[in-house]
């Protein structure tokens, strides 16, 4: 595999594949295939990006490199692939760890020892570990527990154990493990070739023929390919990918556009000042990748309330000890202690929480993100998609002085219904939708692109467009009636000026409606305790504002480029700030990467849903609310998980301290004490009716 080293401190390189992209699923493979390598400590495969992070010992950076050069497409489709794809399945890992615990009953006791001792060797090591680092946490527990039973011969016990540990192990991890989907095609340019003007002439280049510095022709209906100015033409263009404007935008030379953009009318020639790696929208790919390696990991809950306890259960082991004399009685404290119910029970409440979710209408892609929404004390929303419904309608039509409103409505669909952008059709859908037929009584239709449109009907001259074009390019007279009409129309409306024969006919307001849902959802997350509720656009200010101020949104920003949306979202996050940011385009990807928590809507930009860490699958913001109660409900179920596990196993050693049952007995109440926090673990969280 070419590749080229991105970032490298000592012990530590990322590279990024050259010419050769993976799947999800070849990725793991990669994962597998180099940490066999020695001196290899941990590798993490990004497909979405093609970057490999490797984590290594000192001396085996060459080694390693050379095995990533070898790697090839051979490689990831192997006879091995697909069992080493599925290396992660919870099923598969509960069928090998049940049939090591069958197959160990049935061994010759030579080879039990022997099976025991190898499968204790990592976990001694992890406890030497801890003692090293002069932890004193589950691990040094584990291992003292497995230990002392292997020493004792009893081996039924340390393999029950181990293999309790284990699975508990796979659990978490595969609560936590992201079920990213394959990047689709809709990031990529799948164009088989582009146009380039060359000397004059319009000529056919692949791909991989195209350079910065060539001149690119894009008509209407296409991607445009690369970052650079227009030189010549204009166009309308739909930009929504990258700023999240709803409304296309008016490009002509001088101005600047943008791969992965749409050309929805007109033509534009651009010079080409970024392809490929270096375009704006592989930039973003690239502050994914950096994001998601700056988020900080922290202990899940499992662990940490499992560590806090560990120090009473060495204390209680020695007094066990001290009171009795009997070391069988002191190492029954150890293996009667308080971590194995913590650690089983709290990833089956995760992951009975998480499956709660998935019934109503949520995603979440790891046990932690539940704990992260529920820590969360800020709430960032997206606009465009997200608090609105992302399709302009017809707001109001104002016909003026000797004119109706279906008249004004008839003829300017009459006149838009020739063109495919979102406001014409945003016209013509209104007058279909109030039954307005029109007859084709008018001449050719010119069109001054993303300006308006010129015709005449019954040899009068009509345009319609932007004030712009009408009022200055056009030079149609107002009445300062009609003057005073126009300024007191609604700022949250884009506007549509008719008119017929050189007088104003009337005017179009255009919205893009917000979810009837938004000012209520945002209410209750008010209620579910949240401080904080900001929205972040690339609209312009006005629409903005009316915005913030019509669902009571505490702080917006507006006309904002992806960068500068991800920037603010750090800088909340550097203030102390714990950040959920939802969105829905490709231009809100890295924003829902480096927040806390990102949540990407139902119809979100595969990317966005890619690099979120909790996908809605039900097109409203209600689920918005349901998760923070969930998130909430669960760790309410932790911490009650905590308490009772504590005082059960605290009354168990006590009893058996003081010799009231028999260490039999309290191994017996402890391993039910455990069963029955499993199974409250798995109980709803939510009513019915959420």
């Amino acid at each position: 595999m070419k590749y080229t080293i991105v970032h490298e401190l000592p012990g530590r390189i990322r590279l990024r594949s050259v010419g050769m992209s993976f799947s999800n699923e070849e990725a793991r493979v990669i994962e597998y295939l180099l940490r066999m390598q020695d001196g290899v400590n941990n590798v993490a495969a990004n497909h979405l990006t093609g970057s490999v992070l490797i984590t290594f010992h000192a001396g085996a950076r060459e080694g390693i490199l050379s095995a990533v050069g070898l790697l090839d497409r051979s490689y990831l489709e192997g006879e091995s692939a697909p069992a080493l794809r599925n290396e992660g399945s919870i099923t598969a890992s509960a069928i090998v760890l049940l049939g090591r615990s069958v197959i160990n009953s049935f061994l010759p006791f030579a080879i039990r020892v022997a099976v025991n001792v190898v499968r204790f060797i990592p976990f001694l090591v992890r406890g030497l570990k801890s003692v090293i680092a002069r932890r004193l946490d589950v691990s040094v527990l584990d291992a003292s527990a497995i230990g002392v039973s292997i020493f004792f011969g009893d081996f039924t016990a340390a393999a029950t154990i181990m293999t309790l540990l284990t699975f508990g192990d796979v659990l978490e991890n595969w609560t936590r493990e992201r079920s990213k989907r394959r990047l689709a095609e809709g990031l990529a340019l799948n164009e088989g070739f582009f146009w380039v003007e060359r000397d004059g002439v319009q000529v056919q280049v692949t791909p991989g023929e195209l350079a910065v510095g060539d001149d690119v022709v894009v008509r209407a209906g296409s991607v445009i390919p690369v970052d650079g100015k227009v030189i010549r033409g204009e166009a309308s263009v739909n930009q929504a990918i990258m700023t999240g404007e709803p409304l296309p935008i008016h490009r002509y030379p001088g101005t600047s556009v943008f791969a992965g953009t749409l050309v929805e009318d007109g033509e534009l020639l651009i010079h080409t000042t970024a392809y490929d790696s270096d375009t704006r929208i592989n930039r973003i790919v690239k502050m994914i990748d950096e994001s998601e390696g700056m988020k900080a990991e922290i202990q899940g809950r499992a662990e940490e309330l499992a560590d806090n306890i560990v120090p009473y259960s060495f204390m209680l082991a020695g007094l066990v000890y001290l009171v009795s004399g009997d070391i069988r009685k002191a190492t029954s404290a150890l293996l009667v202690d308080y971590s194995c119910a913590i650690k089983l029970s709290t990833p089956l409440a995760i992951l009975s929480a998480m499956r709660e979710g998935t019934r109503h209408g949520i995603v979440a892609k790891g046990g932690r993100i539940l704990e992260k929404i529920a820590e969360a004390d800020t709430v960032v929303f997206d606009k465009t998609g997200t608090l609105s419904v992302a399709s302009p309608t017809v707001a109001d039509v104002i016909p003026f002085e000797g004119y109706s409103r279906k008249q004004v409505l008839r003829t300017s669909a009459c006149l838009e219904e020739h063109f495919p952008h979102s406001i014409a059709r945003a016209v013509v859908r209104r007058a279909e939708e109030e039954n307005l037929k029109h007859r084709e009584d008018h001449a050719e239709v010119e069109y001054a692109v993303a300006h308006g449109i010129v015709s005449h009907i019954n040899d009068k001259r009509v345009i319609i467009g932007s004030d712009h074009f009408v009022f200055e390019d056009e030079r149609t007279p107002k009445t300062a009636e009609q003057s005073a009409i126009i300024d007191d129309l609604p700022r949250r409306c884009s506007h549509l000026y008719l008119a017929i024969g050189g007088e104003l006919a009337g005017v179009i307001g255009i919205e893009d409606p917000l979810r009837e849902e938004a000012r209520r959802v945002i209410g209750e997350l008010r209620e579910e305790g949240i401080k904080r509720i900001v929205m972040l656009t690339g609209d312009n200010y006005n629409t903005a504002e009316h915005v913030a101020a019509e669902l009571g949104i505490d702080h917006f920003e507006a006309r904002l480029l992806p960068e500068q949306k991800t920037a603010y979202i750090q800088k909340l996050r550097d203030d102390g700030a714990s950040v959920i940011m939802i969105g829905d385009g490709i231009n809100d990807s890295p924003a829902l990467s480096v927040a806390d928590v990102g949540i990407a809507m139902k119809e979100s930009a595969d990317i966005a849903r890619e690099v979120s860490d909790v996908v809605l699958t039900r097109n409203n913001l209600d689920s918005v609310v349901t998760a923070r109660k969930l998130s909430t409900g669960v760790m309410r179920l932790i911490h009650s998980n905590y308490t009772f596990i504590v005082a059960v196993n605290s009354a168990l050693l006590a009893l058996g301290l003081f010799g009231a049952i028999t260490p039999t007995t309290s191994a017996l109440l402890h391993n039910s004490s455990t069963i029955g926090a499993s199974i409250r673990s798995m109980r709803p969280l939510l009513s019915k009716e959420q």
